[in-house]
């Protein structure tokens, strides 16, 4: 069964023994999910699955289930782009990158040397334990309808780029963007 989820939550990295608040959602902007899609880390599933609508939790994601341990191999080092006009060249800036298979994906400008910029492709968290707080505001079967809006999303369907601000220029079909279709519409 997959089951309709809306959160709010505080979500707080472990890493030595310091806590560091990294995200909080709130009543106005829920994190809403529908599980068995593997659409959120799978430790944070797992706790979960098992709550309902009013309950409270606290719980914490080792690293290995969630973004996994920091590997250091991950950080490289590739020339500069040749037009720097396309990328926000400085530390810390995230920016996308392209595999030789066409597979996409995020790096984090660590450094510089010379005509080099140095990459971690680490996820922002890797090696991180996670502590999740919060309160389960909805839970319950997910629709069909809510569930074909995700399968869209995920296929880059439906929605027009939903969570993107697609739905604010009334991108969803159907007119659901207004009922919260996408889960993301505002």
């Amino acid at each position: 069964m997959n089951k309709y989820y809306v959160l709010d939550y505080k979500l707080f990295s472990v890493k030595n023994g310091e806590r560091k608040l990294e995200e909080e959602t709130s009543g106005a902007e829920p994190f809403v999910f529908i599980s068995g899609f593997g659409t959120t880390i799978p430790g944070f599933e797992k706790n979960i699955e098992n709550l309902v609508k009013g309950d409270m939790f606290d719980f914490v994601v080792p690293a290995d289930e969630a973004y996994g341990e920091y590997v250091a191999e991950r950080v490289v080092t590739l020339p500069r782009p040749e037009d720097e006009s396309q990328f926000d060249l400085r530390i810390g800036a995230i920016i996308p990158l392209q595999n030789e298979d066409g597979n996409r994906f995020l790096a984090r400008i660590v450094g510089f040397e010379d005509n080099l910029v140095k990459l971690d492709l680490n996820h922002p968290l890797a090696g991180c334990d996670l502590n999740f707080q919060g309160t389960v505001k909805e839970c319950r079967e997910a629709t069909n309808e809510e569930i074909t809006q995700l399968i869209n999303s995920i296929s880059g369907g439906g929605c027009g780029g939903c969570g993107g601000g697609g739905c604010k220029g009334g991108g969803c079909k159907g007119g659901n963007c207004g009922e919260g279709g996408c889960g993301n519409c505002k």
